[in-house]
């Protein structure tokens, strides 16, 4: 039940879509049925108005109220990702209304697209398209421009399709900035390097933002490494640091692209294991896999570093021979690892190559933090309560979920599996248990068996 009075309309709005689900749609000439589709459009619009006023009232909360991070507490109640709980936080952000220090009432950042969007008239391509624009201008284009261009566009916005009002957006772009002058602090903001999703055949797509001495660096690098015959993942010796022979530059049948990979994973396999490099939580900047016997032995299968990343064993045993790795190996049948005891409060080096196995991430429900971001949390009893730092009673938790337990009121405790359950505070609508997140793989494998 809700604390103010909020359920009698939801309810109402149910049965009304309950009523509306009955209807006969074949019975409806074409036309009524572009009106009822135009109906229920603004309808969702102005719904997803609601969603993201809740989103940005959320992310506004303190943290020890839902006894959480409020977005992750969203995504979890909702069943959809982080990244798209926060998507609708950022979305509409700039259309919410705002409050000063002083609790003075403000108009959102973006008036005009606010208007439109909260009377069911733009779509959340629309939004996208203007915020885009906005964040594309240069930063010396004076404030009243923008807005000004803001209001443009959220005018035509309401009779345009979002494709259409990009063509227009492209259009004022180059108006108001026609001879592309961009300054160092524009470039700055834009420049950055993300990771999409590993795709089903092990392979992964990044989104590249470069500044250009970052291009101009990769340029020189490239003219070296990424030459004909250097770096060739089919040779028997690749060639980093000397010349490739003629020979070798005329057999090389890769691509640009191909020989511009390869020169980057030569570059960061050289990387790995040097001690210039200082250590990240504990070890050595290299990978760490988790690999079972069985599929080491075979020869075949799926590894996993503490990146999150699955990793084809052959790949496994070929970086072994290049570089320094550290490999956790368990009994793929039994689930078996090795036990290690320690009686200092932080975990040893050794136990957290267990814990990327056993782990692979932070423990909390539905967390997506990989190992290598993830702290060493003691489940049963922290070590200032007399609590042991075996590796038993050991977890991965990311820093926010490890603080839950200190300052918000969640518990956790092991199971006789050895996986790590959270239990929320009772007096909130939280959801625990176990995070299968890190550990699709071994769901997969039960549905084989």
């Amino acid at each position: 039940m809700f604390s103010n009075g909020v359920s009698g309309p939801l309810d109402r709005i149910a049965a009304a879509i309950d009523v509306l689900m009955e209807v006969d749609l074949s019975a409806l000439s074409a036309d009524d049925l572009v009106r009822l589709a135009g109906r229920c459009e603004k309808l969702g619009r102005r719904q997803a108005v609601l969603g993201g006023d809740i989103a940005v009232e959320l992310r506004r909360r303190e943290v020890g109220e839902l006894g959480g991070v409020p977005l992750k507490v969203l995504a979890d109640w909702l069943r959809v990702s982080p990244s798209e709980a926060r998507r609708r936080a950022d979305l509409a952000e700039p259309l919410a209304p705002r409050t000063s220090l002083t609790g003075e009432p403000l108009p959102p950042r973006l008036p005009a697209t606010a208007a439109a969007w909260r009377a069911g008239d733009l779509d959340v391509e629309h939004v996208k398209v203007i915020a885009r624009f906005l964040a594309d201008l240069p930063i010396a284009i004076p404030a009243v421009t923008k807005n000004n261009a803001e209001a443009f566009l959220a005018e035509h916005a309401t009779q345009l399709r979002s494709d259409q009002l990009a063509r227009v957006a492209a259009q004022l772009a180059v108006s108001l900035n026609p001879d592309g002058k961009f300054s160092d602090a524009d470039r700055a903001l834009r420049r950055g390097f993300t990771w999409g999703p590993q795709r089903p055949d092990g392979m992964s797509q990044g989104r590249l933002c470069a500044s250009p001495a970052l291009r101009a660096e990769l340029d020189a690098l490239f003219a070296k490494l990424a030459a004909p015959g250097m770096c060739n993942p089919s040779d028997q010796s690749p060639i980093v640091n000397s010349e490739p022979s003629d020979e070798q530059a005329e057999a090389d049948r890769r691509t640009v692209a191909q020989r511009q990979h390869d020169a980057l994973s030569a570059l960061a396999r050289g990387a790995l294991g040097d001690p210039k490099l200082g250590q990240h939580n504990g070890l050595p900047v290299t990978v760490i896999v988790s690999a079972s016997l069985q599929d080491l032995q075979a020869q075949t299968g799926m590894a996993m570093t503490g990146g999150g990343t699955q990793l084809p064993i052959s790949d496994v045993i070929r970086m072994a021979s290049h570089s320094y790795h550290y490999l956790s190996i368990f009994d793929g049948v039994s689930g078996r690892r090795l036990w290690l005891g320690r009686t200092k409060r932080l975990a040893s080096a050794d136990q957290r190559i267990v814990l990327h196995d056993r782990d692979r991430g932070c423990s909390h429900p539905g967390c997506t933090v990989p190992g290598y971001g993830s702290q060493v949390h003691h489940a049963e009893k922290d070590w200032a309560d007399g609590g042991a730092t075996d590796v038993d009673d050991l977890a991965f938790a990311c820093g926010p979920h490890n603080r839950l337990v200190k300052h918000d009121g969640w518990a956790t405790r092991k199971r006789r599996d050895g996986s790590t359950e959270w239990l929320p505070p009772l007096q909130l609508p939280l959801i625990g248990g176990v995070n299968q997140f890190h550990h699709a793989d071994r769901l997969a494998r039960k549905f084989r068996q």
